[in-house]
């Protein structure tokens, strides 16, 4: 409710799919921000020690030393966000928002066809498993490089 006016402002509109969108991308900056915070200050003080010791500018610290040693768990931070998002986008479609949350409620639940309804939630579940698979192999691969 709190967002409204301001959906109504970007997208023009307070209700669907692209107004869904918002919301979506107004509570995924905060979780993220937090995950990255948590992902960067994983890495070792040594090696931060060490770049200041080489003369490594500040940038360069970030650029160099953070953020590649920060990069496994980024993405497994971003995994997580990306269920996070699929998940809410999903309850956003059952107040209106679009997408399989909409076709759930709509071809599902209202119309009392328990098929819809499991197929849709099936294909959700597949969808998570498939980005939470996508998410562990990308940060394996980078993590052994």
């Amino acid at each position: 409710m709190l967002l409204t006016p301001l959906t109504r402002l970007i997208v023009g509109t307070s209700i669907g799919s692209t107004a869904a969108l918002v919301p979506l991308t107004l509570a995924a900056i905060p979780f993220f921000g937090r995950i990255a915070e948590t992902s960067i200050l994983e890495v070792d003080k040594g090696l931060i020690e060490a770049a200041q010791a080489m003369g490594c500018n500040y940038w360069q610290i970030v650029l160099k030393v953070l953020i590649p040693e920060a990069l496994p768990s980024l993405i497994l931070g971003m995994t997580i966000l990306i269920v996070s998002l699929l998940n809410s986008s999903a309850m956003a479609g059952a107040v209106g928002g679009g997408g399989l949350g909409n076709l759930a409620i709509q071809y599902g639940y209202q119309r009392f066809d328990v098929g819809v309804m499991f197929s849709t939630i099936v294909v959700l579940i597949a969808l998570v498993q498939i980005i939470q698979f996508l998410g562990d192999l990308i940060a394996q691969r980078i993590r052994k490089r």
